[in-house]
C-alpha cells in the first residue's frame, strides 16, 4: 500500500503541473554513532548530496547517536516504515540471513583493500540483495575497519588467550572463533565494554582501532594485539517496498549520492583508523604488539576450524569468493 501511495504522489505532481507546490520525500536515515565518526560522517554527506542534486524533491533526516533507534531495532523500525535508511554492523543481521555472517569468521580478509574487493565483486553485490524476500534492501558496505585484540595481559600465541574473557558482538561466529582459543566469549553491550575492562569484570575485547581510541579502551588495557584477525563494517539500508516504490529516478539519483557518500566515509575511517593507531602507541598507556609470521600463524591455525563450521550457513561458493579476493587479481 505504502508503494501506491508513493507512486501516486509522484504522478499526481507531475500532472498537476508547476502550479502545484509538492512537498519533499522525506527520508528518515537513523544510526547509532556520533556524527564525527566515518558513519556520521557518511551519513550527513549523503544528505548534503541528495538536497544539492534533488532540491524541493527529497529531503533527509539524519538522526545520530541511537536518538530514535539502536542497531537491534532499527530493522524492524525499517519495516514499518518508521524510518527509511540504516547502517546497523553486519554481525546485527543474522535473524533475516545467516549469509552476511562471512564478515565475522576470522582472518578471511588478509587486508580492507581485499574486503573491498570483494564487497565489489559478484557475490559481495549478491549479498546485498540477500533479504529481500525479508523486506529489507542493502545499498552499499561501509568500512569501520580491520580488529584488533586487547587485553589485560600479551597476546603473541592463542595460549595467552586461554581462560580470559572477552566481550564481543551477538555473533555465533565470534563466539566459536573464541572458544577455538579456549577462551570465554561474553556478549556485552558496546557502551559497556569500558567499564566492564575497567572494573576487570572482562580481561580484553576485538575491535577497530578507531573504536579502541575514541571509546578509550586503551586507557584500560595494557596490551593491543595488531591482529587484524577479523572486521567490523556497516550494511546501508532500505526497506524493500519504499524502495521498490521511488519513481525510477529519484532512485538512481539516491543510489548515486549514497555511493558518492560511502566512498567518502570509506576515507574518513582509513584516514582514522591509521591517526588513532598512533595516538595510541603515542599515549604509551597501551603496549602494541605487532605478530611475527610465526605467531599470526598460530592465530590462523587455531581460528579457521570456525569456517567449516559455518560453511552451509553462510555458502561455500561466498566464502571461497571472500577468500579468493585476497589475491589482488581477483
Amino acid at each position: 500500500m505504502r508503494s501506491l501511495i508513493i507512486a501516486i504522489t509522484f504522478t499526481a505532481v507531475a500532472l498537476a503541473g508547476p502550479a502545484a507546490t509538492a512537498k519533499p520525500l522525506k527520508i528518515k536515515f537513523s544510526h547509532v554513532v556520533a556524527v564525527n565518526t566515518p558513519k556520521g560522517q557518511m551519513a550527513e554527506k549523503f544528505k548534503e548530496l541528495v538536497e544539492q542534486r534533488m532540491p524541493g524533491k527529497v529531503e533527509v533526516q539524519v538522526f545520530p547517536s541511537s536518538q530514535l533507534f539502536g542497531d537491534n531495532k532499527v530493522l524492524e523500525a525499517l519495516l514499518l516504515g518508521d524510518v527509511q535508511m540504516g547502517a546497523p554492523s553486519l554481525s546485527k543481521f543474522r535473524k533475516y540471513t545467516k549469509k552476511l555472517q562471512v564478515f565475522d569468521l576470522p582472518f578471511l580478509f588478509s587486508d580492507i583493500d581485499a574486503v573491498e574487493r570483494f564487497q565489489k565483486g559478484p557475490k559481495g553485490k549478491e549479498l546485498l540483495m540477500s533479504m529481500e524476500k525479508k523486506g529489507i534492501t542493502g545499498l552499499g558496505y561501509l568500512h569501520n575497519g580491520m580488529k584488533q585484540l586487547s587485553a589485560s595481559k600479551p597476546l603473541r600465541v592463542p595460549a595467552d588467550a586461554k581462560g580470559l574473557k572477552f566481550r564481543i558482538q551477538s555473533s555465533d561466529v565470534l563466539v566459536a572463533q573464541f572458544k577455538a582459543i579456549k577462551a570465554s566469549p561474553q556478549k556485552k553491550p558496546f557502551s559497556e565494554v569500558f567499564t566492564l575492562l575497567q572494573t576487570k569484570a572482562i580481561d580484553g575485547q576485538e575491535n577497530t582501532w578507531s573504536n579502541i581510541y575514541s571509546k578509550k579502551f586503551f586507557e584500560v588495557q595494557d596490551y593491543i594485539t595488531a591482529s587484524n584477525h577479523g572486521l567490523i563494517d556497516y550494511l546501508v539500508v532500505t526497506s524493500t517496498e519504499f524502495w521498490q516504490g521511488l519513481p525510477d529516478d529519484i532512485r538512481a539519483g539516491l543510489q548515486q549520492a549514497l555511493d558518492e557518500a560511502i566512498a567518502h566515509g570509506n576515507a574518513v575511517a582509513l584516514e582514522k583508523s591509521n591517526s588513532d593507531r598512533q595516538a595510541i602507541i603515542d599515549s604509551r598507556r597501551s603496549t602494541v604488539i605487532d605478530l611475527t609470521p610465526e605467531e599470526k600463524a598460530q592465530w590462523v591455525k587455531a581460528m579457521k576450524p570456525v569456517w567449516k563450521k559455518f560453511e552451509k550457513q553462510i555458502g561455500k561458493d561466498v566464502i571461497d569468493a571472500a577468500d579468493a579476493a585476497n589475491n589482488t587479481g581477483s
